[in-house]
């Protein structure tokens, strides 16, 4: 199969190329410089100029594929300064893409989080997620790229954790050892019992692959080898990386200590993939997110001090 990728330079785009590949799939993949380009070669792939922010771009990028994985997003400000924009540009991709997939039966498998479905339970694939703030219209593109199963597209929504974790991870661990570096501490909100599922990146990867090659029209699949792992553990395994304590702070002041973190910090996920795992024979294989800081510990111990951030 021909599958273009966006978001192929990145965490996950970055593992899943090579597989794709490995599977004897030809992959190209939406760059926006000659670095980018550059670097999707590196990876095995053939570079083709698409932007997000140029829903045309990525129009004619989808039209001449035969399939879609889409994992790229506007990081940069979805989560500072602009979540509303990420959302509506997003919204604007996907219906761009799907436009050009529509009547052809090909796969288009999209990236989002599982942090926008209810809290306080565990959540199944069958949940749907709550549009609230800014970023809403995320939840309107997702339902959107699922109605094209009705339009002649294979379409699946791949839900990720707030972690996917692995050697070299950028993400949201990585900024909670980062602040606890700063701050001397490892803290968690109150008992610290609310869950984060988790997943390691190429397992994450597996499952993209997976959907693009089998997955049903309209399908929804949980990227979640672990159902919810309590903060309280990732923040003690955090203590025991970096060898500071670790500390419950009352709302107010995790409030002060996460910043625009704090939702998330205290947000309680947890997921089953229990659907996924029986629909596509998903079997995760790679670590746990505590069993790998508690590598990164025995690490900074034999580093007397050189820690990772």
């Amino acid at each position: 199969m021909h599958i273009l990728v966006t978001g192929a330079t990145g965490w996950i785009g970055s593992a899943l190329v090579p597989q794709l590949i490995a599977a004897g799939h030809r992959v190209t993949a939406t760059t926006r410089s000659d670095t980018a380009a550059d670097a999707v070669r590196a990876l095995g792939a053939e570079p083709v100029r698409g932007d997000l922010r140029d829903p045309d771009s990525l129009r004619r990028a989808a039209e001449a594929s035969g399939g879609v994985i889409h994992l790229a997003y506007r990081h940069d400000v979805a989560f500072t300064t602009d979540p509303a924009g990420a959302a509506e540009t997003e919204y604007k991709a996907v219906t761009a893409m799907g436009e050009a997939l529509a009547g052809t039966q090909r796969p288009f498998v999209i990236a989002v989080g599982l942090a926008g479905l209810p809290e306080g339970r565990v959540a199944a694939e069958t949940d749907h997620a709550v549009a609230h703030g800014p970023a809403g219209k995320r939840v309107e593109a997702v339902d959107h790229v699922l109605g094209l199963a009705e339009h002649g597209v294979r379409s699946a929504v791949v839900r990720l954790p707030p972690t996917v974790h692995g050697t070299g991870d950028t993400g949201f661990v990585p900024q909670l050892i980062t602040l606890a570096r700063r701050t001397g501490q490892s803290a968690y909100v109150g008992a610290g019992d609310n869950r984060w599922p988790a997943v390691h990146r190429d397992d994450a990867a597996t499952l993209f692959r997976l959907a693009a090659e089998r997955a049903a029209p309209g399908t929804v699949l949980h990227a979640a080898a672990e159902e919810g792992v309590a903060f309280r553990h990732i923040a003690e395994a955090i203590a025991a990386v970096l060898g500071v304590p670790a500390r419950s702070l009352d709302a107010d002041a995790a409030s002060d200590h996460f910043g625009g973190f704090a939702r998330l910090a205290g947000g309680d996920f947890p997921a089953s993939s229990t659907l996924t795992r029986e629909r596509l024979g998903w079997t995760p294989a790679g670590p746990g997110l505590l069993a790998e800081l508690a590598e990164l510990a025995e690490l900074a111990e034999l580093a007397a001090g050189d820690y990772p951030a």
